[in-house]
């Protein structure tokens, strides 16, 4: 492997407006779980990755946070040897932070009445949707522009993709979020808490979801 692909320590905190960088991508962080237990809990779709692990973890009776952790620490295994470079701050924050604030907002939503709300009250769906997904656009766009690395999920397609450098990035990253999707299906319909969410709006939200984020991304660099 060659020396600018090894890990070192120096990548985390040797980077122009370090401080800077950790004030945006910290409460991204926070903000992306926190969005991401509405989308949840309104069960119209979410990212790709959420849908699998949402099911995942109902398939191996573990919570949402603690499934993210297993899967997302076997993937980081595999983004150390193969891409290091994509690894930083934010892709512990992402791996460790996000399921467990979504889990912390899902157990309030529920004691306070929130969830059975949203299941009763059509309008307080649509609202829901439009709110959650509006913040973890905004919040992942401002997450990814903070360059503190990235998630290992995000990190394997671009992993690919180096190792595949012909193959046009888009339709990659489209397979790997469908496959994901599919397989979130697969545990779904075989797992006791059965299908969690559509299938379609995560189908949906794997083909937008990205440019969405990469057009609210394009602004937020004139920001930031």
């Amino acid at each position: 492997m060659a020396d600018k692909e090894r890990f070192t320590f120096k990548q985390f905190v040797q980077m122009e407006n370090f401080w800077k960088r950790m004030a945006i991508m910290l409460p991204s962080v926070f903000f992306m779980g926190f969005s991401l237990s509405f989308l949840i809990e309104v069960g119209w779709g979410t990212d790709p990755a959420s849908y699998f692990l949402l099911h995942f973890s109902n398939f191996i009776n573990l919570s949402f946070g603690n499934t993210q952790v297993i899967v997302y620490t076997c993937m980081f295994v595999l983004v150390f040897f193969l891409g290091p470079k994509y690894i930083g701050f934010g892709t512990l924050s992402n791996m460790i932070l996000i399921g467990y604030i979504s889990d912390f907002f899902r157990f309030i939503w529920n004691k306070i009445g929130y969830s059975q709300l949203i299941d009763s009250n059509f309008s307080i769906q649509i609202i829901s949707f439009i709110f959650a997904l509006i913040v973890f656009v905004i919040s992942a766009a401002f997450y990814i522009n903070s360059k503190t690395g990235v998630a290992p999920y995000d990190a394997l397609p671009q992993i690919i993709s180096d190792a595949l450098p012909k193959l046009p990035f888009a339709p990659l990253r489209i397979a790997f979020d469908l496959s994901f999707v599919f397989l979130g299906f697969l545990f779904g319909i075989t797992s006791p808490e059965g299908l969690q969410g559509s299938v379609i709006g995560a189908v949906a939200l794997s083909l937008l979801i990205g440019p969405a984020i990469s057009l609210v991304g394009n602004w937020i660099k004139k920001l930031i």
